[in-house]
Parts: C-alpha cells; structure tokens; sequence
C-alpha cells in the first residue's frame, strides 16, 4: 500500500508489532483517534467483562436445546462432530487474534480485511456481518417475547419483543462498560450452569452421584460409537459449527477495553479452550447420562437434552430452572448483537461504507447513531414476523444471513495469510500472538468451509440458506459501485487533511 493511500486509520494502535504497516510514534497514534481505540478514548472494558463475554457470548439455545437434534442425527459421535467444528473456529479465531493483538480495531475483522484485501473485502463482509446481527436482533426478540407471553399471558408477544429491545438499547447507550457488565452477569448465569451441569453429570456417570450408576458404556451400548458411520459424524460439523459463531464479537470488545492485547491473547488462546470444554463436555455427558437414541425431539425446553439430564440429576423444577437459563440466553445474545451491530456499523461509516453521520459517538464513545440505527433494522424484521407471518419476510432475512459465519472465517483466514506474506522477517518476530504453519492453516480451514458448503447443499435447509445468502450477497456487489464512491471520497478528504 503506498504511502498516497494510506489514512491516518493504517496506524497501529497498540505498542506493538503492526502487521503490515509502518510504525508511529505513541505521541502520534494518540492524536489520531484510531476508530475508538485511541489512548483518549474510553477504554471502559476490563478482562473480566472480555472474558466472560468470550466464554459466554456463544452459549445459547443452540446448545441447551439444539444440540438434542445433532445428537440424534449423529449418535456418541457428535463429540467429535463439535471438536471438529470447534477446531476449526479455534484456527479462525487464532488468525483473528495474530491480527487484533498487534493492532486492535473495533471493526476488527472488517478493518483487517480492508488492509490485507482490499475495500472491496470490507464493504461485503462488514454489511454481511451487520446483516446477520440483525437479523439475530429479530430473532431472539422474537423468541424473548414468546417467552415473556406464555409467562405473562396479558403480555403480547409483540410487545414483549420490543420491551426487551428497548431495555437493553438503553444499557447498551449508557456506555461501554454497562454493556460490559450487564453482559458479565447475564453469562455468569450461563457459565455457571454449563460448570454444574459438567460437574453434577461427571460424578453421575461414575457412579458418584446418588441414585447414579455407572453411564459411560452409553457411549458404545446402542449401536457403536457411530452408529450411522463416522462419515455422519464429519456430515455433523456443517450442524455445529454455526454454534461456534459469536466467538468473534470478544475481538471487538477487546479494543474497547483496558488492556487490548491482553484481552486478544486471552480471548484467542486460553478462552477458546474453555468453550469448547463447554460444547464437547456438555455433549459428552448428555450421551452418557441419556442414550442416544431415547432422546426425544427437542420440541420446546421440558424435552431439551439438559432438561431431561437434570431430571436424571434429580433437581426438582428442572423445566422451570432451564427455561429460566435459556431466556437469560436469549437476552444475552440480543445484549451483544446490539453491541456487535451497532460497532460494525460505526466501523463501516468510518471507512465511508455508510453514511459518516452513523459513525457518531457520545462523550462516553457509544455509537449511538448506528446503535439506534440497527435497532430499527432488528425492529422492522420483529414486527415483520407479528403482522405478516405468513409472508416469508421473517424467514428470509433468518435464512440469508446462513452462510455469514462461513463468510467471516474465509475472509480472517485469506486476510491473516495475504497480511503475513507482505510482511518482513522482523515484523514475524515482533508478533506478541502468532499463528502457527501459516498459510498450511489457512488452507485447512477454507477446505473445511468448503466441506461445510458443500454438506449444506445436500439438504433443503442448507440449499435454502446458501441460495439466500447468495441473494442477499448479490445485492451488495451490485450496490458496491455506488459505496466505492463515497470511500474514495473520504480517503481523499483524509489525504487532503493530512
């Protein structure tokens, strides 16, 4: 990149090694206000909040409950279906963090797409992010309020969806830190009842626990370890892997906290290990305690997986106690799709991707604009689904943004490869957090993408969502003309300014 295109935003941020890029004085990358993650910024997370919205941000319905269908689907194997998956997340999010720790950006993987690829990679994969945090928005407001009304039966379900929106729309303006902290208790519910649930269901399947008997031959009693063939089982990852996604958004809190780096290392390296002892543990006990083949579908939470296994456990109210975990699941989700759509937005005003009044920020460095702006998109996909129901809106904004994930972890892997090969033997050394067998890793995991891909297209589902996520990601190439226009614009005026 030559000197002619650079902008004032292609400064590192962080004391060290830039990936890349040339370095600058501290005095300077203070002065230049660096997307929000300037010294003079509010650095108002601390790594308790980073690490528990890393540990806690992924942990949803999609593993209380979902994981009662992959079971089925696969039998004992689906262990190795979520290792597998959760391998390849990890790879991702080793790429993302070599990146981030040298130079956190609150775009994260956009503004490093943007200087490893090109504008072009930054327009497509940052809209296709947002796209899809909102529609997570609808989505979890949508199963909030459902839950609120079958509480409260006086309560409409609509209305319950938009409550829940505007009360944490209005924790998440206050500022950074009370996004934070709200997030830090509403995953500590989820973390410690994953920890109970692995500790309670180890000592129940070694016969330690009362009125437990020894359970761990369920892995091999009904049919096998695989009992549909381990082919079934690699089949299994294109169901998993989405679980996965969300790991991400840590990378982004990371740049707003007190110590970047710090939190980087810790969200790639040490953290991931705990989440994936999360989805692996849990799935492991869950064939051990149930067979896999008396799991009923999981209709609604009395015949989740983890409600049936605390029933085993003998704790009364087990229903009531995981529909109560699983609402704080889904609350805690809409807290940080807020957070995550309303920072890519801003990160994409900033770069001139949208229009520069979004990326407008309050004296606490809330981006409020683009804050209340994807509100709106989460509300307007919410009521779509209360007043037309049956018009396949709703399920078409759910199923074009299937394919986001894969988008995001191809984009880290050739962005993290492209950025190492330009840079010189020094720079490699410099790196606080580096990724290991760069670019054989790479490769690994865009075929693995590509095996999920192609899995997907042997379903009607997976067709429905890779069609759709194709539709939705025409758009933007046909709107990327009009877009390159106004990023031209202001990397002129940035030029001009400097």
């Amino acid at each position: 990149m030559s000197d002619s295109s650079k902008s004032r935003y292609d400064n590192p941020v962080s004391p060290e090694t830039s990936i890349g890029l040339r370095r600058v004085e501290r005095s300077s990358v203070v002065a230049t206000g660096e997307n929000g993650t300037d010294s003079n910024s509010p650095k108002k997370l601390r790594n308790r909040h980073v690490t528990m919205i890393t540990l806690g941000g992924i942990i949803g319905a999609s593993l209380f409950v979902g994981s009662g269908n992959v079971i089925r689907t696969v039998g004992p194997a689906a262990i190795l279906s979520y290792l597998i998956g959760g391998l390849l997340v990890f790879l991702a999010m080793r790429m993302l963090g070599e990146m981030a720790a040298a130079r956190p950006a609150i775009g994260s993987f956009m503004e490093y797409a943007r200087v490893g690829l090109g504008n072009w990679a930054a327009y497509l994969v940052g809209w296709l992010y947002w796209y899809f945090w909102v529609g997570v928005l609808a989505y979890e407001s949508v199963l909030g309020g459902e839950t609120l009304h079958q509480w409260f039966p006086t309560l409409p379900a609509w209305l319950g969806s938009l409550a829940l929106l505007a009360i944490f729309v209005g924790t998440n303006l206050i500022s950074v830190r009370t996004f934070g902290e709200v997030e830090f208790w509403l995953a500590s519910i989820k973390v410690i009842s994953i920890v109970v649930f692995l500790v309670t269901g180890l000592f129940f399947v070694l016969g330690l626990w009362p009125n437990g008997s020894f359970h761990v031959d369920n892995l091999w009693n009904h049919g096998g370890f695989a009992p549909h063939g381990y082919s079934v089982a690699l089949t299994g990852v294109a169901l998993v892997i989405f679980s996965y996604f969300g790991t991400e958004i840590a990378v982004m809190a990371a740049a707003e906290s007190e110590d970047p780096a710090k939190g980087v290392r810790q969200a790639t390296s040490t953290v991931i290990w705990r989440i994936l002892l999360f989805f692996v543990g849990a799935v492991a006990i869950i064939v051990m305690v149930i067979p896999w083949n008396e799991l009923p579908v999981p209709k609604d939470v009395s015949v989740a997986p983890f409600t049936l296994v605390f029933e085993r456990f003998g704790v009364p109210g087990a229903a009531v106690i995981m529909q109560l975990v699983i609402f704080t699941a889904v609350i805690s989700v809409l807290n940080s799709g807020l957070y995550s759509a309303s920072r890519m937005l801003s990160s994409l005003a900033h770069e001139g991707f949208a229009p520069t009044i979004v990326a407008r920020k309050t004296k606490n460095g809330v981006p409020a604009v683009a804050l209340v702006a994807s509100t709106l998109g989460g509300v307007v996909a919410t009521l779509v689904n209360f007043v037309a129901p049956d018009s396949g809106v709703f399920d078409f904004i759910m199923n074009s943004a299937g394919l986001v994930a894969l988008f995001v972890y191809a984009f880290i892997a050739l962005t993290q490869m492209n950025m190492r090969r330009t840079m010189s033997p020094e720079e490699v050394a410099g790196l606080k957090l580096k990724m290991r067998a760069t670019p054989w890793l790479n490769i690994l995991l865009m075929l693995g993408i590509a095996f999920v891909f192609v899995v997907m297209m042997f379903s009607a589902d997976g067709r429905t969502q890779v069609y759709t996520s194709l539709i939705a990601t025409v758009v933007l190439v046909i709107l990327w003309p009009l877009a390159k226009k106004n990023v031209e614009k202001v990397q002129a005026r940035r030029r001009a300014s400097s």
